[in-house]
């Protein structure tokens, strides 16, 4: 049951960053064009897992995206706030497909294998 909670969770995320996108009439294109740019941060796992874990964590976390949407908020930046989005967005598109946050044991431990 956890498991199907976290995957509703990133759907329910990605869902609210996309109408937030669409309410806000942000570039389809500039979505399109980031919306994997976090996935670069797997080259980590080029040098070893505990790096690939720690690099690809840092770009997986809800933290700087968020900060960052309350940061263009605050300077009412909107190309802060669109990519902030996109960030957003992609994080819950890989929570509801089942990518979790890495172990540094192997790229498929994951948080949510363990729930």
């Amino acid at each position: 049951m956890n498991k199907k909670l976290l995957h509703a969770e990133g759907m329910a995320v990605l869902a609210l960053c996309v109408y937030l996108y669409v309410f806000f009439q942000f570039s389809w294109v500039l979505f399109l064009v980031l919306l994997f740019l976090p996935d670069l941060s797997m080259v980590g796992y080029a040098f070893n897992p505990k790096t690939g874990a720690r690099v690809y964590n840092l770009f997986h976390t809800y933290t700087i995206p968020v900060i960052l949407v309350i940061l263009g908020i605050f300077l009412s930046n909107s190309t802060i706030i669109s990519i902030s989005l996109i960030w957003t967005a992609h994080i819950g598109m890989d929570r509801m497909l089942g990518y979790g946050l890495k172990y540094p044991t192997h790229f498929k431990d994951t948080h949510l294998n363990r729930v």
